[in-house]
């Protein structure tokens, strides 16, 4: 029986649908989010994304016990994005702990991982002493 994953794969490949690229890291990167956004998509590929900037002041998330809440739904929600995801785009030359999970996450979920800024990639040998 085939699991999930492998049904949602057979799915999109059944419906014609183009590739689906994830855009993961820091929102402190979100202007290069969206000029990768802008990319990937004259590319042909569909592009999944953070929706939110909780760095950014919004009423949505201007109560802090709210915003906790709200970062726990929109990690969940940023985890869903990647398993619908056939690679992951990480974007920006930093990353936080929480683009390091996402990381691990789709790799773990067998995903390719590309970056911006491969000097960046957690999974990367370290560079040979000179």
């Amino acid at each position: 029986m085939p699991t999930p994953e492998e049904r949602l794969a057979e799915a999109k490949e059944l419906s014609g649908l183009p590739p689906v690229v994830a855009i993961c890291g820091s929102t402190r990167f979100m202007a290069e989010m969206n000029e990768a956004d802008l990319r990937e998509t004259g590319a042909g590929r569909i592009v999944v994304k953070p929706g939110c900037d909780l760095k950014a002041p919004h009423a949505l998330w201007s109560d802090p016990d709210e915003a906790a809440a709200l970062k726990i739904r929109l990690d969940e929600l940023h985890r869903a994005k990647i398993r619908l995801a056939d690679e992951v785009l990480v974007v920006g030359d930093y990353i936080g702990d929480s683009t390091r999970a996402e990381i691990a996450y789709a790799r773990s979920l067998g995903r390719p991982v590309r970056f911006t800024h491969p000097e960046v990639d957690p999974g990367r040998p370290p560079a040979a002493p000179r």
